[in-house]
């Protein structure tokens, strides 16, 4: 590729990727019919792995055609931008050529997104939360997170949970099991899943026992869903019981 990359280029070759079926099949899976979470999504039909593809061969690609494929009514197009703008989050975050004044640039770009909608289905919020706004809070304060998840947005609240997923990897869990108290209430489908993998990856990666103390005191509160999927990797004696303390 000569000369600098472009959104018209990633729609072009998301485009030679395209499966009207799959179309078809993705658009139910995502909920997009009306009253729907991903009500009006569109879909070109391209899987995830030929969309990580597509991304890799444009991660120089500038934040203002970033910001053009985000504004694109088509999910792929939007997928593939975040998985860019991982990439070069993850390029100015290498420790011999950090530069925080981009990384900081780019939080705050992907934050405007969410913001304003563009980030807006649960495979997008899974596929960007953790590579930006985690992995730019591991070393900082996380109160952005907490404000996160007090808004109405469903988009704002799973981002603030799923931000954490960098936080459960480096060893610390501290600010999920605080983020899990304020949410404990919510009963949203998609951040009940959410809230429930959180937990389950605390057990799974940090200490099993952290996972069983929040449960004891806490499994009553939780939503069914969150806590089926809080328990999933505990023993079938404690799922029981878990569960029978609904």
């Amino acid at each position: 590729m000569t000369g600098e990359p472009t959104a018209a280029q990633v729609r072009a070759a998301l485009a030679e990727q395209a499966d009207p079926a799959d179309a078809i099949h993705l658009q139910r899976f995502f909920k997009t019919g009306p009253g729907e979470y991903g009500e009006g999504d569109v879909f070109l039909g391209v899987r995830v792995p030929a969309t990580r593809r597509v991304a890799k061969g444009f991660t120089t690609l500038p934040l203002k055609q970033i910001g053009d494929l985000l504004d694109s009514p088509v999910h792929e197009e939007r997928l593939a931008a975040l998985f860019i703008l991982n990439a070069r989050f993850a390029a100015a975050s290498k420790p011999r050529t950090r530069d925080e004044r981009a990384r900081a640039e780019m939080v705050e770009f992907y934050l405007d997104a969410v913001r304003r909608g563009r980030v807006n289905n649960w495979d997008l919020v899974d596929s960007s939360a953790e590579y930006v706004v985690g992995a730019w809070l591991l070393d900082k304060d996380r109160a952005l997170l907490f404000e996160l998840a007090q808004r109405d947005s469903l988009w704002e609240r799973r981002v603030a949970l799923l931000s954490t997923f960098a936080f459960i990897k480096a060893g610390d869990p501290s600010t999920t099991l605080e983020l899990a108290l304020l949410l404990l209430d919510d009963r949203r489908d998609l951040i009940q899943k959410a809230l429930g993998w959180m937990l389950r990856e605390i057990g799974k990666r940090n200490d099993p026992t952290l996972l069983t103390d929040f449960l004891d005191a806490h499994a009553p509160e939780l939503g069914r869903t969150a806590l089926s999927y809080a328990v999933e990797q505990l023993t079938p004696e404690q799922r029981t019981a878990y569960r029978a303390m609904r």
